[in-house]
């Protein structure tokens, strides 16, 4: 299992494997079991953002154990959130927030 962190800025968090990018983190969905996947929301300018990854996880049932948001926009946050909250599994955990470290 791993730990993916999507963000095309910032550090990735030790433990994790990096998306750059919503195509990144799509295929690590697809591929690999993931653990705990940590969504940004905006990934940079004219780019598919984070809400394009939770449409994925949603249509495919691809859904990590756990999800964070650690991007600084609310309305991409609730966004997110409320769309894997009406879908997800009941044993999938959702935070709304980042992880704390």
């Amino acid at each position: 299992m791993i730990n993916v962190y999507l963000d095309d800025y910032r550090a990735c968090p030790e433990g994790f494997r990096l998306a750059k990018n919503a195509e990144e983190c799509k295929q690590l969905l697809e591929r690999e079991d993931v653990n705990i996947l940590s969504l940004d929301y905006d990934l940079g300018w004219g780019q598919p953002t984070g809400l394009e990854v939770a449409r994925y996880i949603v249509e495919t049932g691809h859904y990590p154990n756990t999800i964070y948001f650690h991007t600084s926009s609310p309305a991409g946050r609730a966004q997110m959130m409320n769309l894997l909250l009406q879908h997800a599994p009941s044993h999938i955990v959702i935070h709304n927030g980042p992880m704390l470290v």
